[in-house]
């Protein structure tokens, strides 16, 4: 976390500076950066936050593994037992049951397990500085979009070790 704070500090010290070239380009690189950099933190603070909360549930599903759910979406190929009986002697309606059991619906409840982190007020809160900030510079006859979309990169890249150091 020191060594996240430290180049916070480094990176705000350097957009200070830029105040002596002009005010334009110190205020396009701030709003771009800190919007970037409260974003990508923001999320990552959230989303572990999330997981924090789901560990300490100890709600753990067991998935398969990503390459067999692409291979295999609709688990054609596993290895389940089939009922080799005559179509007469099957119960039709109960397998019917039994395969409807299976069939997930979504819930209100499955709505807000996965919302949580992207309602998170760590997430919209960044992004409506992001916006604000852009309609400002706008409107104040300041973007300079030539500075500000390269600003960007500078809070993603700071805003990605943050995030490592969580």
């Amino acid at each position: 976390m020191k060594k996240t704070i430290k180049l916070v500090v480094i990176i705000q010290s350097l957009v200070l500076l830029t105040n002596i070239i002009s005010f334009e380009f110190f205020i396009n690189l701030q709003i771009a950066f800190l919007s970037s950099f409260f974003i990508i933190a923001g999320s990552a603070y959230a989303y572990k936050k999330m997981i924090k909360e789901q560990v300490e549930l100890e709600n753990r599903d067991e998935k398969r593994d990503i390459l067999d759910e692409i291979e295999d979406p609709y688990e054609l190929y596993e290895d389940i037992e089939i009922d080799n009986r005559p179509i007469d002697e099957l119960d039709i309606k109960a397998i019917v049951k039994e395969e409807k059991k299976k069939i997930k619906i979504l819930n209100i409840k499955d709505i807000k397990k996965g919302s949580r982190a992207g309602v998170s007020l760590f997430r919209v809160v960044p992004y409506l500085f992001l916006v604000l900030g852009f309609i400002a510079l706008k409107n104040n006859e300041l973007l300079d979009i030539s500075i500000y979309l390269p600003s960007l990169l500078v809070g993603i890249v700071a805003g990605y070790f943050f995030a490592k150091e969580l």
